[in-house]
């Protein structure tokens, strides 16, 4: 006759399969999650003294479905209180005590931006040891992520310190996010907030790098795209790209311009662009999948959602790709 204990797990692992049948989209996530390799970071920021936590597996589970289900702390507290699924994937039996909402400001503060940046860094090794990354084809692109900001308070409290406008200038004396600043796409498209540049490789359409900038700074700079360019391929990207600076950083990182030129450039080959063009277009879907407004204030908090997010995302793109067998 089996022990209650035998019983208990035995019902435990019933329930969840009942809740949580094969072929269920965290069952595939949590394959592609060697957690081994990822907690070797994060256990290095918990203490051996004192009382014991919640395990760093949890914790970095927990992290991550927040961000694939794109919920607040407090939903996060009654998901995980409430969800089999929920409780599944992070870990925790039907009768485990769960985390209350305060928890999870408290684990962002632990992690960090290095922790979140050290997590997608290591998936995106993995994912590129496993040949879902090829760093033959990459799409870089950027995308706006407005600030939950009351800009008509901030006018106001400008206009009565003598300003004539609110703009870049002095916005940041007035607005409660200081790092915040305008930005435009065009003279239709403005917002204020932060910028997130992505490059994306175009194998299996996994975001590689994330840089978050304020809302200002070009799309072409050429410092940002040093930095989420690849080193070897070639890169697309669309005709805001196409400068001169944008072109040497490209040579110098060893990789192919495929970048669309701009009409007036006498060089340009329409039927080659518009190659161009089709190939990069099954990936500008990507920013109408992730959030577009920012979470937090202040640009490392807003780092640490870029990369959050993109982690999310190359989980549930993975997901996608690769079923349970």
């Amino acid at each position: 006759m089996l022990s209650h204990e035998s019983q208990q797990q035995n019902f435990h692992s019933s329930l969840f399969d009942i809740c949580v049948p094969a072929g269920h989209v965290y069952r595939r996530i949590l394959k592609h999650l060697d957690m081994p390799r990822l907690r070797t970071y994060i256990a290095s920021t918990y203490s051996t003294v004192g009382t014991t936590g919640y395990a760093v597996e949890s914790a970095i589970k927990m992290l991550v479905l927040q961000f694939v289900e794109d919920i607040s702390d407090r939903e996060m507290e009654r998901a995980l209180r409430e969800n089999m699924a929920f409780r599944f994937f992070c870990g925790f039996t039907p009768d485990a005590q769960t985390p209350d909402f305060t928890y999870f400001t408290k684990l962002r503060k632990r992690i960090g931006t290095k922790g979140i940046a050290e997590l997608f860094n290591t998936f995106t090794a993995m994912m590129k040891e496993k040949g879902y990354i090829g760093e033959t084809f990459t799409f870089i692109d950027a995308s706006a992520v407005i600030s939950k900001t009351n800009l008509w308070k901030e006018r106001d409290a400008a206009i009565a310190a003598g300003e004539t406008t609110l703009n870049n200038q002095n916005v940041h004396n007035h607005a409660s996010d200081t790092d915040a600043s305008f930005g435009a796409k065009s003279k239709k498209k403005k917002w204020f907030g932060y910028k997130r540049h992505v490059a994306v490789d175009m194998k299996q359409g996994l975001i590689t790098k994330v840089v978050v900038t304020t809302a200002n700074v070009s799309d072409n700079d050429p410092d940002i795209v040093a930095s989420i360019c690849p080193n070897q391929g070639m890169v697309f990207a669309d005709k805001m790209y196409d400068t001169a600076d944008v072109a040497r950083v490209l040579r110098r990182k060893g990789c192919a311009n495929g970048v669309i030129l701009k009409n007036n450039r006498k060089e340009k080959n329409r039927a080659l662009d518009r190659w161009r063009s089709g190939i990069r277009m099954p990936f500008e879907n990507i920013f109408s999948k992730m959030r577009k407004f920012a979470r937090y204030r202040g640009r490392v908090k807003m780092l640490f959602q870029g990369f959050a997010e993109s982690l999310a995302f190359n989980l549930k793109r993975v997901a996608q790709l690769c079923p349970l067998g």
